[in-house]
């Protein structure tokens, strides 16, 4: 597979060549208007601007010294609710990738089957906007969300929190943060190659250098611009890097899936590691040869199936737990 996407796919990400990258991610990764995403009437989309730290979502633009964050909630159209709902934290290296482009695949492969509700966080990016800005968007989304599901048709009592690569480090982070404040209590956490650890040292950073899709050059460059001058210090908080922290107690059950042939490998098997030695729990898979990237770019592939059909069991299985479904009366 790499063969054949050629020398473009493992080129690295520098910060010389940051801005080529987004421009190319932003033409390559165009973002569906809502209309496309609602196909022909298939699914329920609209989009939600809210404050942060406003109770109400607004529309119109922003005031100056005030941020917004976009929701963009979507759903198969004519069911009742209330739907369990998957909070989404999109991928891209912290730096790239927008809330819209990853909906057609969320709403494919699980809104409709089964079923849910996916609410995709359109948080803002590196290097113009560093920790905590993004991970704090994402915490007032999710503040929002729980306050105002019933109006939505969604269960607040059935939220998972979920996300690909940098979205998967940002799930992790946002476990951590709703925990620690006492907000919003996720049923669970699903971690897609999650990128946790801004220190780079792990042997399958070096290991794979030069070939993953997603190499240590490119990350180092990624978790620079997303910190700045903080990555790598060691007072570093967890809500940055989840791999710092050293208290995973009291979170929620964990999915967790990895390439066997990728930078962020070591990292991933080491948070699951941390989360059972917690207390906690955690369903790891570790793919054979597998890239980073491996289902999106080689989505037919054996391995790439396979881990398709065994997060959508984790998800059901999670969903359709006894105590997991929402009880009026409770």
């Amino acid at each position: 597979m790499l063969a054949a996407l050629g020398d473009q796919a493992r080129e690295p990400l520098t910060p010389e060549n940051l801005a080529a990258w987004q421009q190319r991610d932003a033409t390559a990764r165009p973002r569906p208007t809502v209309r496309e995403l609602r196909a022909g009437g298939r699914f329920e989309v609209e989009e939600l601007r809210v404050g942060v730290g406003a109770p109400e979502p607004r529309a119109g633009a922003a005031a100056p010294d005030e941020r917004e964050v976009t929701l963009v909630c979507a759903r198969p159209a004519g069911l009742a609710g209330p739907l369990p709902v998957l909070y989404y934290l999109h991928g891209g290296g912290l730096v790239m990738g927008n809330a819209w482009s990853v909906l057609p695949r969320l709403l494919r492969e699980w809104a409709l089957p089964l079923p849910l509700a996916v609410v995709s966080v359109e948080y803002p990016l590196a290097p113009q906007a560093q920790y905590p800005i993004p991970l704090e968007d994402c915490y007032a989304g999710l503040v929002w969300l729980a306050a105002h599901a019933t109006g939505l048709g969604l269960d607040a009592d059935r939220v998972i929190l979920g996300g690909k690569s940098a979205g998967g480090g940002l799930a992790a982070a946002l476990a951590l943060l709703t925990r620690d404040r006492g907000g919003p209590v996720p049923i669970g956490q699903l971690l897609l190659c999650p990128m946790l650890d801004d220190r780079n040292t792990t042997l399958s950073s070096h290991q794979m250098a030069g070939r993953d899709t997603w190499d240590r050059t490119s990350n180092a460059t990624a978790w620079q611009a997303a910190l700045g001058d903080r990555r790598g210090t060691p007072d570093l908080p967890p809500y940055a890097a989840p791999a710092r922290a050293t208290d995973l107690s009291g979170l929620p059950p964990a999915y967790l899936d990895v390439g066997s042939a990728e930078t962020f490998r070591d990292e991933t098997v080491a948070y699951a590691n941390a989360l059972w030695q917690a207390g906690g729990q955690a369903e790891l898979h570790v793919w054979p040869g597998a890239c980073h990237g491996f289902d999106t770019l080689a989505p037919q592939a054996a391995v790439s199936r396979d881990a398709r059909d065994a997060r959508t069991r984790w998800l059901r299985r999670l969903i359709d737990r006894p105590g997991a479904h929402h009880d009026p009366a409770r």
